[in-house]
């Protein structure tokens, strides 16, 4: 579908709704949200960028393959999980930095978990719904 409309509303909505996925991104491990919902933010973002502008057009704009980004978040995630086995704490103990940054806030092995998903949640979607376009 080729509609100028969507098109030009895609242009701008695709920043908007990448920085709102980050923002939830980044609220996660204080209140709900995370890398879940901000994965499939991430992604409902390229898929209706894939709509009003085909998917080759969105590949190019992703420049790596989404399959690409299921390993590294799992790796992510995987090293986030078991890094307090190292400090003698069980997995998934949450390991956090002494002084907030500014903007973000504390940093925590919360966050690299759900960054993890954040990457896995949008490369399963992305090479889910890019392989059923292709193939059509």
């Amino acid at each position: 579908m080729k509609s100028a409309i969507l098109q030009t509303a895609t242009r701008y909505l695709l920043p908007i709704l990448l920085l709102f996925s980050f923002f939830l991104l980044l609220r996660g491990h204080y209140y709900p949200g995370g890398g879940f919902v901000g994965g499939l933010v991430a992604s409902i973002a390229f898929v209706l960028h894939s709509f009003a502008n085909g998917t080759e057009n969105t590949m190019k704009i992703l420049r790596y393959k989404p399959l690409s980004l299921i390993p590294i978040g799992l790796a992510i995630l995987t090293v986030s999980a078991t890094l307090p086995l190292l400090f003698g704490l069980p997995p998934m103990t949450g390991l956090w930095l002494e002084e907030p940054i500014p903007v973000i806030g504390m940093i925590g092995s919360a966050l690299f978990f759900d960054i993890g998903v954040y990457l896995v949640v949008i490369g399963v979607v992305l090479t889910i719904l890019f392989t059923i376009a292709l193939n059509d």
